[in-house]
C-alpha cells in the first residue's frame, strides 16, 4: 500500500518512470534480435530472454533503473556451445549460470566489486562506449545478390545518415524544449513518423527479423542428466556467470555514480541468478545488465524499478501484438539513438587525466578497453585490469621496506623495520640482515612495520634459522595482534625466540 500511495503522489515521476521504459523497450528490440544471431539462436530466444531477465532482475535486484536482459557479451560466449552441441545444451547452461550467480550471490561475494581500481572502471567504460560505437556500424552494410556484404553508398547512404543525425540532433535539442517526454522517445517517433509518411526508403526492424511470437513457454533443457553433460556445460556456464555478473555490477557502479547513490550488489548477483535460471527453463540464452540501455533509461529521467518493469512488458507485448508497428521502426532512428549513449558513455574527461594519471593507471585504462573492444571479453578484460592494477600496487609498496641499524648500550643489535612485510618486500628484508657480523642478539622491531602474508611468515623464518646456526639469539618486538596471530600460527614453521605483547612494553631480559 505504501508503494501504491508513493506512485499516485508522484505522477511526474511515474510519467517519466512509463516514458523511460518504453524508450528503453523500442531500443532492447533490435539488440535482442542482433545478440540471438550472434548466439545462433531464432530472434525470438533473445527477445524472450530479454523478457524474462528484464522484468526478473526489475523486481528482485539492487539497482532501480538499471536494465537487463540478452547482452553481446553472453552471445559472443554460448555461440561454440550451440554450433557444437544444440540449443538445448545452451539452455542446461544457462539453467546453470543461473545457479552459480546464486550461490555467488548468497556467499556476498559481490562486495568484491570494491576491489576494482577506477582505472579499470574507466577502461571497462570507454571500452563499452567504443563496442556500443562500433556495433551500429553494422547498419550501415549491406548485402548484395551474390551474399556480399559492402558498405552502403550512394542515396541509401545519405538517408541513413540523414536519419541518424536527425535522430541525434532531437535528442540533444530536446530538453532545451521541454523534458516532460524523453528526447530518445521524441526522436524514434518522428523519425519514424517521417519515414513512413514519406514512404522513405531504409532498413527498419523488420527488415532484420519479424518479432511476431506468443507467450515463452516452460521447456526442460532436452539433454541427458549425467557427469557427461555437466562437464559440457559447466566451462560455458562459469564464464557467463562470470562474465554476466562482472558486467552486470560494473554497470550497477556506474549507475551508482551517475545518480549519487548505492545499490546492492549481493542482491543485483541473486537477481541475476534467478532470472537466468528462470530464463534457461523457458528456452533463453541468458543476459545480464545491459550499460547502453541502463543510461538511456537514466538519461530519461528514470530512478525506480518501474522503467525496468515497463521495458520488460512492453517487449513482450511488442513480440505478442505489437510486432507490425515495431517493424516499422527505421534503424537509423535506433542507431542514432545508442551512437547517442555510446558518446554519453565514454569518460571524455579520462583523456585529460592522463598527464595527472601514474603511467600504469594509464596503461591498466588502455589494455582493458582495448581487451573489451577486441575480444568482447568483459571478465578478461576486467581480471586483467586488476591483476595488472595489484602488482603494480605490489611492486610499489615492496619498494617502501627501510630499517634503521642501531646497536644499543648492551651490545644488542635492533633491526627497526618501515614498512609492509609481504610477499613482494621478503626479498628486500631479508637482505637488510647482516648475519655474520651482528653480535650474539639482535631485536627485530616491527612497531612501524607488520606481517602481511605466509611469504613474510617463511622470511621471517629463514632469518631467523640463519641466526640459529650461529647460536645466536632473535627477538620479535611490537608485533601487532593480527601479526602474533599469524606467527602463533605458523608456530611450527618459524623459530621466534620471544615476542612483545602489543602495548609495547620493554620486556625485562632485554633490559638485562
Amino acid at each position: 500500500m505504501a508503494f501504491i500511495e508513493k506512485i499516485k503522489n508522484n505522477q511526474v515521476n511515474l510519467k517519466k518512470e512509463v516514458l523511460s521504459g518504453l524508450t528503453v523497450s523500442l531500443a532492447l528490440v533490435p539488440e535482442a534480435v542482433a545478440f540471438s544471431i550472434i548466439a545462433n539462436v531464432s530472434p525470438l530466444v533473445g527477445l524472450y530472454s530479454a523478457f524474462i531477465i528484464g522484468l526478473i532482475t526489475a523486481i528482485l535486484g539492487g539497482r532501480p533503473g538499471m536494465i537487463s536482459g540478452a547482452t553481446g557479451a553472453i552471445a559472443v560466449v554460448v555461440v561454440s556451445l550451440v554450433i557444437l552441441h544444440g540449443v538445448e545444451y545452451l539452455f542446461a547452461a544457462v539453467v546453470l549460470m543461473g545457479i552459480i550467480q546464486i550461490a555467488i550471490g548468497f556467499l556476498k561475494l559481490g562486495k568484491f566489486i570494491r576491489l576494482v581500481p577506477h582505472a579499470v572502471m574507466f577502461g571497462f567504460v570507454n571500452g563499452l562506449a567504443i563496442v556500443i560505437f562500433l556495433s551500429q556500424l553494422s547498419q550501415f552494410k549491406v548485402m548484395d545478390s551474390n551474399g556480399i556484404e559492402h558498405w552502403m553508398s550512394g542515396q541509401a547512404l545519405l538517408i541513413m545518415l540523414g536519419l541518424v543525425g536527425l535522430t541525434m540532433t532531437i535528442i540533444y535539442l530536446m530538453p532545451g524544449i521541454t523534458r516532460a517526454v524523453p528526447a530518445s522517445l521524441t526522436a524514434i517517433i518522428v523519425v519514424s513518423a517521417l519515414v513512413i509518411f514519406f514512404q522513405i526508403q531504409t532498413r527498419t526492424v523488420g527488415d532484420i527479423a519479424s518479432i511476431a511470437g506468443g507467450f515463452p513457454e516452460f521447456h526442460l533443457p532436452q539433454v541427458p542428466l549425467n557427469l557427461e553433460t555437466l562437464k559440457i556445460i559447466f566451462p560455458f556456464s562459469l564464464i557467463m556467470a562470470l562474465v554476466g555478473l562482472i558486467e552486470s555490477l560494473l554497470t550497477l557502479t556506474v549507475i551508482d555514480e551517475m545518480t549519487e547513490t548505492r545499490g546492492r550488489a549481493n542482491k543485483e548477483s541473486l537477481a541475476q541468478g534467478v532470472a537466468n535460471l528462470v530464463c534457461g527453463l523457458f528456452g533463453g540464452m541468458g543476459g545480464c545488465a545491459m550499460i547502453g540501455q541502463s543510461l538511456i533509461n537514466i538519461n530519461s529521467g528514470a530512478r525506480h524499478k518501474i522503467s525496468a518493469v515497463v521495458a520488460a512488458v512492453s517487449l513482450l507485448l511488442f513480440v505478442l501484438v505489437g510486432s507490425p508497428l515495431i517493424e516499422m521502426i527505421p534503424m537509423a532512428a535506433l542507431v542514432g539513438v545508442m551512437f547517442v549513449v555510446a558518446i554519453g558513455t565514454f569518460e571524455w574527461a579520462s583523456l585529460k587525466m592522463f598527464r595527472k594519471m601514474p603511467l600504469t593507471d594509464v596503461l591498466v585504462m588502455a589494455i582493458v578497453a582495448s581487451i573489451t573492444v577486441i575480444f568482447h571479453n568483459l571478465a578478461l578484460a576486467v581480471i586483467v585490469g586488476v591483476a595488472i592494477s595489484a602488482l603494480a600496487f605490489a611492486w610499489e609498496n615492496a619498494k617502501l621496506v627501510r630499517v634503521r641499524k642501531v646497536l644499543d648500550d648492551n651490545g644488542i643489535k635492533h633491526y627497526e623495520f618501515f614498512g609492509p612485510l609481504f610477499f613482494g618486500s621478503v626479498t628486500e628484508f631479508q637482505s637488510k640482515f647482516d648475519v655474520l657480523n651482528d653480535p650474539d642478539e639482535i631485536i627485530i622491531d616491527l612497531k612501524e612495520s607488520r606481517i602481511a602474508d605466509h611469504s613474510a611468515i617463511e622470511a621471517l623464518n629463514k632469518v631467523t634459522g640463519r641466526y640459529a646456526k650461529l647460536g645466536k639469539k632473535v627477538h620479535l618486538r611490537h608485533l601487532s595482534e593480527d601479526c602474533q596471530v599469524l606467527v602463533d600460527n605458523a608456530s611450527a614453521i618459524i623459530d621466534v625466540n620471544h615476542w612483545e605483547d602489543p602495548d609495547y612494553k620493554v620486556p625485562s631480559d632485554i633490559l638485562g
